[in-house]
């Protein structure tokens, strides 16, 4: 008895996992009825913020989105074996230490303002609801998109961030031993410096001398580059991910007509679509017959 119970309650558990667990992948149309419901909680959980002073309605509003996030973190952490694939102990002392988790346990925390009256730390509780917003990351196929990106193009990012930080710093040592009189701090050299590479200039520090204005120049040619270089590789990773996905997405329908072909299942609509699509931007039929027949 108590086997077949710990079993029903393994399904369950299963089945509340696959529900909850974002299932956007390569189309915003594919979130399921949950998703749906998290992502609608999560942009009326920002809307509190748009007001100076809370009201009875934004109340009720604020603690109604934070019990369904209380209720989604109950339910996540439950089920954190399933995510993991590791033993219930482990999975579950290492899920709240996931940055999703804690994303998650800190924008809950306005739901027990009613613990302290201390202002320093209501405000604090304001500014967590702020970080509602980065819930949607789950969601969002864009941010997953990128997400990779980064990860894929992490080391050439890093030279790019490594050749910036140097160049910021050897450019505020200049400036700062050429003009001491327009920078009372190494601080202000700096932030002159990043200002200037990033060329957004504000004009609230500048140099007067002839060499520090030399170093300005070279600071805004060598801006431009550093903010050309992250821009080709972002960009370059990014077309990887979409012709990636758009692989898939070939493989899948050549998977399916193959599936008919072989279980006699054979859909002539189906085909002509694939053949349309296929022939026009490969090679023809035998692109088609390669792609159906070339694992048997």
């Amino acid at each position: 008895m108590k086997t077949i119970t710990s079993s029903k309650i393994h399904i369950i558990r299963e089945n509340i996992f696959y529900a909850i667990e974002p299932t956007v992948t390569d189309n915003t149309s594919k979130l399921n009825l949950y998703d749906w419901i998290m992502l609608i909680s999560i942009i009326l959980g920002i809307v509190p913020l748009a007001f100076k002073y809370s009201t009875p309605k934004l109340s009720v509003l604020d603690k109604t989105v934070a019990g369904i996030f209380i209720f989604d973190y109950v339910l996540r952490f439950s089920t954190a074996d399933f995510k993991f694939n590791e033993f219930k102990i482990k999975s579950f002392l290492r899920y709240p230490f996931t940055i999703n988790a804690i994303i998650d346990l800190v924008t809950i925390l306005p739901a027990f303002t009613f613990l302290s009256n201390n202002l320093k730390l209501l405000r604090i509780f304001r500014f967590s609801r702020l970080l509602r917003i980065f819930r949607i990351f789950r969601y969002s196929r864009t941010i997953r998109l990128v997400k990779n990106v980064l990860k894929n193009q992490k080391g050439a990012l890093a030279s790019v961030f490594t050749l910036a930080v140097a160049y910021i710093l050897i450019s505020a040592t200049l400036i700062f031993n050429l003009e001491p009189d327009s920078f009372e701090d190494f601080f202000d050299a700096v932030y002159w410096s990043c200002l200037t590479l990033t060329t957004v200039g504000y004009g609230d520090i500048y140099p007067i001398t002839d060499l520090g204005r030399l170093i300005a120049m070279i600071s805004s040619f060598f801006g431009i580059a550093m903010v050309a270089m992250p821009s080709g590789i972002i960009t370059a990773g990014i077309m990887n991910e979409l012709n990636k996905e758009k692989a898939h997405e070939e493989e899948d329908e050549f998977e399916k007509l193959k599936e008919s072909l072989l279980n006699g299942t054979y859909n002539a609509e189906e085909y002509e679509k694939v053949h349309e699509k296929y022939t026009i931007k490969k090679s023809g039929w035998g692109y088609i017959f390669h792609k159906l027949f070339s694992r048997y």
